[in-house]
């Protein structure tokens, strides 16, 4: 088995070994993996925080020890705080990295960083609606995982995990996770709400907010109400996405 780092700002993960392939999600500055398949320019991952598995650029990753790769396992994650931070990289360069990169082996890639760093030792509700305002009016982007561009998982994820909780990477796999309530009324703030298209097969996922109302992504991160038939977008006058279940995570 072999192992690898991101040690670029973001990079794409494609769904086949291509460039022009669909990208289904992203690796952020630091975040390791396994390689389960390498060709000559191309391998096959599973990332370490979700089991999430595409292909990446041989280019757009380094190489890591398994020794290193166990370390990485064993400590709570360091991860930058603000919408951009920068790193200078071993050439004495200033390099962008999104918020929630992963800051643990930045030492050993030789890189410095001078921004403030969060470390989360237990998972904490009461922040995650604040976390989740840091990225409104994001665009969408199938796959994104930045304030630059992300889909609704990976916003899900994204918050959560500055928040010091795991979530799997596509909405139905969170929908696994956590704690079924039966009514709206049950929720608290910071507890992810679950839709499902005319199939019954969940395609989108949302945080909670207080007062009826949910911050989701739909064209860009946005504040929508809800009810017990799903999210109502005030200005379609319209349910949008409808309700299949809510899950306490935390």
């Amino acid at each position: 088995m072999q192992y690898g780092i991101c040690h670029l700002s973001i990079v794409p993960l494609r769904a086949l070994s291509s460039h022009t392939s669909e990208m289904t999600s992203q690796l952020l500055y630091g975040e390791h993996f396994k390689v389960l398949e390498e060709r000559a320019h191309w391998s096959r991952i599973r990332c370490a925080f979700d089991g999430f598995e595409a292909w990446v650029a041989n280019k757009q990753y380094r190489k890591i020890q398994e020794e290193d790769y166990n370390s990485l396992e064993d400590v709570p994650l360091q991860l930058s705080s603000d919408l951009i931070e920068y790193v200078t990289d071993d050439n004495g360069l200033l390099m962008p990295v999104p918020l929630g990169s992963v800051l643990n082996f930045k030492d050993r890639l030789t890189h410095k960083f001078e921004g403030e760093i969060i470390a989360p030792l237990k998972p904490m509700k009461n922040h995650i609606v604040d976390t989740a305002l840091l990225y409104l009016n994001s665009p969408n982007l199938w796959g994104g995982k930045t304030p630059f561009g992300l889909d609704c998982s990976g916003f899900t994820q994204m918050v959560y995990k500055l928040n010091g909780e795991r979530l799997n990477r596509s909405a139905a796999e969170q929908a696994k996770q956590g704690e079924a309530l039966s009514f709206i009324e049950e929720s608290e703030p910071g507890d992810l709400a679950f839709f499902d298209d005319n199939e019954g097969i969940i395609d989108h996922v949302g945080i909670i907010m207080q007062d009826h109302y949910i911050i989701h992504v739909d064209g860009k991160v946005r504040i929508d109400r809800i009810d017990h038939s799903g999210i109502f977008n005030t200005e379609e006058r319209k349910h949008t996405h409808k309700l299949r279940v809510i899950k306490k995570i935390i």
